[in-house]
């Protein structure tokens, strides 16, 4: 289950009020509603839906066990600074003081088999199911078991990180499986029961309601469209399915707000984002998404008074046309504002990306734009959408996954605790299991300070000196953890 922080999107009072309305009938004093036979029949009616519900639904649904292999890194004495080291089951690293790390020489990082535990559904007879991609990605072992007791070893089919879904199969005939429904009819208000396995406990069903639609800007993934729902979700529900009062799916249960468990705000995948890219999988094994090639942004009231707008204008405003891009070639140019797409308004980027993406590439699309406040209709073919990597700046993921782990710049902060102060580079984040890097001592919080005799003193100059190392096909890195300072030299395809 996914973590994050709450960031406040625009929200109806008035859905306020109906959650605390029902709230206030259905868990109010028994004694109000026992001088009113009708009310309490009308509750036993929806508990008995509840009930009926979760009886049909809950044999598709699975409790997921998957297996890794991690680099842990012990400190030199069995003392664990926050308690024995296990709460998020891919959660590997623990700190310690920047003394107590310069008080010992690095060491050779232990090999550990860790276990997560989620959820997920089947969605054929034949044994597909949908998940999380951060339940199964990198998986060397998934076990899948059923209600009935049955236990499977499932294979993942594909994975889908840019919006955390995933893919995976077990061979079995005539599974009971679940139906998907149209998410985007789904409505805020609207009764929903989360089915999972949280904490291990196996297919818990709790009900709430929808909460919001649309949800985004949390940095869980790279397209976010989510479902904010009250129904009480927790670590173990990641995967499951968030199911409608006609017992179908209208969405994945994915994440969690704050840093413990529900607190009545969980956030899923709708279910009509990941049904596009369960297709994609299972034809092609990858997905592909649309694009047109600009840089946006949504419009607000004084960039809209500076193009001569009405401040209550509602749109994106073109910053950058990419070169070569679909929209360069149909002509879209820099202060344009894209006001409508596909017939239906535009109003917020995040809405407008993913409705883009969802689209095939090749796909013929039509828009509506404001230049010089006039209304212009611009036909295009979306290209294909490049690469997170490509569009960022980043190393690609092949480069990343050779490599074997992550960095971010060197804040003061992170030097303040690392104990790296006047010193320049980039900090090393995480290290991937069984990779060169881990083998050959990398570890959390380790200062990769030059790349092939070159220094390095942010992200972006690591990414071109490591895109320069492919070159030659290897990168020799001076590395510095604690107070010693060695090489470590990769090894790198060349391009």
């Amino acid at each position: 289950m996914k973590i994050s922080g709450l960031k406040q999107n625009k929200t109806s009072s008035r859905y306020i009020v109906i959650s605390t309305l029902l709230i206030m009938l259905f868990i109010g004093p028994l004694s109000v509603f026992a001088q009113d036979p009708g009310s309490i029949a009308t509750l036993r009616q929806m508990g008995k839906a509840f009930a009926s519900i979760a009886e049909k639904t809950s044999p598709a649904v699975v409790g997921l066990k998957a297996e890794r292999t991690v680099t842990q890194e012990y400190p030199s004495m069995r003392q664990w600074p926050f308690g024995e080291p296990f709460s998020d089951p891919f959660e590997f690293f623990f700190r310690r003081s920047p003394r107590q790390r310069e008080q010992r020489a690095p060491q050779q990082p232990r090999r550990e088999s860790r276990t997560a535990q989620g959820s997920g559904f089947i969605i054929s007879p034949d044994g597909y199911i949908l998940t999380n991609n951060h339940m199964v990605e990198e998986s060397e072992k998934i076990e899948v078991e059923l209600t009935d007791g049955r236990k499977f070893t499932a294979r993942i089919i594909g994975t889908d990180p840019d919006s955390d879904v995933a893919v995976v199969k077990v061979d079995g005939e005539n599974l009971p499986y679940l139906e998907m429904a149209d998410s985007d009819a789904l409505e805020v208000g609207e009764w929903v029961l989360a089915i999972g396995n949280p904490l291990g406990l196996s297919h818990t069903v709790t009900a709430g309601i929808v909460s919001a639609k649309g949800r985004s800007g949390f940095g869980l993934a790279y397209f976010e469209n989510f479902i904010q729902t009250d129904a009480a979700i927790n670590f173990g529900n990641s995967g499951g399915p968030l199911i409608n009062l006609d017992a179908k799916v209208v969405g994945i249960n994915t994440a969690i707000v704050g840093s413990g468990g529900n607190i009545g705000i969980g956030f899923a995948i709708p279910i009509n984002m990941a049904k596009n890219i369960y297709d994609q999988l299972l034809k092609s094994g990858t997905v592909s998404r649309g694009y047109i090639g600009i840089k946006y942004g949504e419009l607000e009231s004084e960039i809209a008074s500076g193009l001569g707008l009405k401040e209550d204008t509602k749109g994106i405003y073109v910053i950058e046309v990419m070169e070569d891009s679909p929209a360069e070639k149909a002509g879209i140019k820099r202060y344009d504002v894209i006001v409508e797409f596909e017939g239906k308004p535009v109003e917020e980027s995040n809405e407008f990306r993913n409705r883009v993406a969802m689209l095939n590439p090749g796909t013929k699309v039509e828009m509506v734009v404001l230049r010089n406040k006039r209304r212009r209709k611009i036909t295009l073919n979306l290209a294909t959408l490049p690469s997170v990597a490509e569009l960022t700046g980043a190393l690609p993921q092949e480069t990343q996954k050779e490599l074997g782990f992550s960095v971010e710049d060197l804040t003061d902060e992170l030097a303040e605790q690392y104990g790296y102060k006047n010193l320049s580079g980039v900090i090393v984040t995480s290290v991937d299991d069984n990779s060169q890097a881990a083998e050959k001592g990398i570890a959390r919080g380790a200062l990769i300070m030059e790349v092939n005799q070159q220094k390095v003193r942010n992200t972006t100059e690591f990414n071109e000196a490591i895109k320069d190392a492919k070159k030659e096909g290897t990168a020799l890195l001076f590395v510095k953890r604690g107070r010693y300072t060695y090489f470590v030299p990769l090894k790198l395809s060349e391009n």
